[in-house]
């Protein structure tokens, strides 16, 4: 089985393939650290009420962005525009296209990117 295993690690697709492997798990390390700070980063900034998220009930990047922020602790309120009359209004005032829109003290962001909801919170209120 040595001798087997040996020629197996010898032969170039088998060390290609494990290359491969080895820099997908590490990329995949990295980038679980580089969320987690973010994640950090963000909670830390997220007062209550900086963050509301205006959802439906059957979008799955709502379902991702609601996961992210109770993952990593981060304060937001959301409500959905198929229950709630007042979301609804608000969603239409927004003419925004889709969901989810993520108001950020305020100020809307359609769609969900962690980076971009971080650097409106590190900016200065009203800025």
């Amino acid at each position: 089985m040595g001798a087997t295993l040996r020629a197996g690690l010898t032969n170039p697709w088998v060390q290609l393939v494990l290359l491969i492997a080895l820099v997908t798990l590490g990329l995949q390390a990295w980038q679980g650290r580089q969320q987690g700070a973010l994640g950090e980063r963000t909670a830390r900034a997220a007062a209550p009420g900086d963050l509301h998220m205006i959802s439906s009930t059957t979008c799955g990047i709502c379902t991702q962005a609601r996961r992210w922020f109770t993952d990593h602790g981060v304060a937001f309120t959301e409500c959905f525009v198929e229950r709630d009359a007042a979301c609804r209004a608000e969603f239409e005032r927004l003419q925004a296209p889709g969901t989810p829109v993520i108001l950020v003290r305020g100020q809307p962001q359609l769609g969900f990117s962690p980076p971009h909801i971080a650097e409106r919170l590190a900016a200065p209120p009203g800025g």
